[in-house]
């Protein structure tokens, strides 16, 4: 990778995608945005907007759209996904003949997959086998509107290997926009996924009107759910407490421009899931998540009451306030 001449291929217009293209267009890389909408990729090649899904907002005029995959993926050093997670194995399934040996390969995606409860690394090592792509992912309290009218972010970029990580963080930093980096791909990967399940539960408590001793109790005790599956996988239980862990959990517990915060404040107004994520322009991956979270601990051991109670309300169709009673009155211990 050189930098200035680094072409960054981009697969996802979303918001979060979008986001990220128009700050590495900012820094002067050739960034491809691929997505599906012709009329969507118009606009941002046109008007340098993604009317869509960030309305109103400037996007870089460097920023290309394209709609064909080869075009957005020819020559490209970096391929960075952005799309929903249970769409990551249909989508590297579809991109691998357009791939080289060894691709840097860069996931901005949050979840696990529901059924085979793998995480997004191990679905670009199954996918992606024989190409030994360089995985890289990147996490933490984002949200794309706020990058986009440069506001003050940080991140996390998690890579195996240190040296590719370190390489990684320079092309993502900019003076509003400023990236750690981690070795803990698997704690990195696990604080995004799980924290959106603790966010439906913060929404769904607060739309309930349980008030801010609630959320609090949930943000904690959802952090050391979030720590004890992280180190039953292998994970570091450090990872969880930064930004990727903790950071991106207080964020998305809190903030109403949070997907999945709006899913519990929906559900709490008696809404039915179905129609919730139907109305809903973007994919809140919690509401997947808590499915595939429920399992993994469950195959695991691992005590996660929170998930559980979320897995009833979301998937059993049980009542909200039961949930809550339930966890409230749990066995005594020590914390």
């Amino acid at each position: 990778m050189t930098s200035d001449a680094m072409r960054i291929a981009v697969i996802g217009g979303g918001s979060w995608g979008t986001a990220l293209a128009h700050l590495l267009a900012g820094k002067g890389y050739d960034a491809r945005l691929l997505l599906r909408d012709a009329d969507v990729a118009q606009a941002i090649n046109t008007r340098h907007e993604n009317p869509r899904y960030l309305a109103g907002l400037a996007l870089h005029p460097g920023v290309r759209a394209h709609v064909v995959a080869a075009e957005a993926l020819e020559g490209a050093d970096v391929v960075l996904s952005v799309v929903p997670c249970q769409q990551v194995r249909g989508v590297l399934r579809g991109l691998r003949p357009l791939l080289p040996r060894e691709v840097v390969y860069v996931s901005a995606s949050k979840g696990v997959e529901t059924g085979s409860m793998r995480t997004i690394a191990e679905m670009v090592a199954e996918e992606l086998d024989g190409l030994d792509p360089r995985y890289a992912v990147l996490s933490g309290p984002s949200f794309a509107a706020e990058v986009v009218r440069n506001l003050p972010t940080a991140v996390v970029l998690g890579c195996t290997d240190a040296d590719l990580g370190a390489r990684l963080r320079e092309v993502f930093s900019t003076p509003g926009f400023r990236t750690y980096s981690s070795t803990d791909v698997r704690g990195v990967e696990l604080g995004g996924a799980v924290k959106n399940v603790i966010a439906i539960a913060a929404g769904l408590s607060d739309g309930l009107g349980f008030g801010s001793n609630a959320r609090a109790g949930l943000i904690t005790r959802g952090l050391a759910e979030m720590s004890r599956l992280g180190e039953a996988l292998g994970a570091r239980a450090s990872t969880f407490m930064g930004l990727s862990g903790l950071g991106d959990l207080v964020l998305t517990c809190t903030g109403d421009l949070s997907r999945n915060r709006q899913v519990g404040l929906r559900l709490a107004e008696g809404r039915a899931l179905a129609d919730i994520v139907v109305e809903m322009r973007m994919v809140a991956e919690g509401v997947k998540t808590t499915e595939a979270v429920h399992d993994l601990a469950a195959a695991m051991g691992v005590d996660m009451p929170i998930t559980d109670a979320m897995y009833s309300v979301l998937h059993d169709g049980a009542n909200p306030h039961d949930a809550v009673r339930e966890l409230m009155t749990r066995e005594l211990k020590e914390e």
